[in-house]
């Protein structure tokens, strides 16, 4: 089972690929609350050059509502990252699997929301 629901886009910038992705992930409910700019990071911190990487941290405020309301200890596992990153095929999208990453909690109403926001993810990346 995979932990990503991923994407490789060809023709396309780092950048347009990110506006892209922000886009769809708005108009599915998602905003963005944080990023990470990993090659930038890793460059300042350890003087290390890599291609382009980013994650940005999604959030849909009515399924983290409804996640919360039946696992109140799932917010550490929030909110659903998405990476671009740059490699020699074009610019690879990969947002968390919801499904995946909370199957190590034993709730069967949390894995119903868990699955919505999968298939929710799943169009995102597919609208890219």
């Amino acid at each position: 089972m995979s932990y990503t629901i991923n994407r490789v886009i060809q023709g396309a910038g780092f950048e347009e690929i990110d506006e892209r992705t922000r886009r769809a992930l708005a108009d599915k409910g998602f905003g963005v609350l944080t990023e990470i700019d990993v090659k930038a990071t890793m460059k300042k911190k350890l003087d290390k050059d890599m291609d382009a990487y980013r994650i940005l941290g999604a959030c849909n405020p009515t399924m983290a509502w409804q996640a919360i309301g039946v696992e109140p200890r799932v917010g550490a596992m929030l909110p659903c990252n998405v990476i671009l990153r740059e490699i020699p095929e074009g610019i690879e999208v990969s947002a968390i699997d919801p499904l995946s990453s909370m199957s190590a909690i034993d709730n069967d109403q949390l894995k119903q929301v868990a699955g919505q926001v999968r298939d929710m993810l799943a169009e995102v990346v597919e609208a890219i």
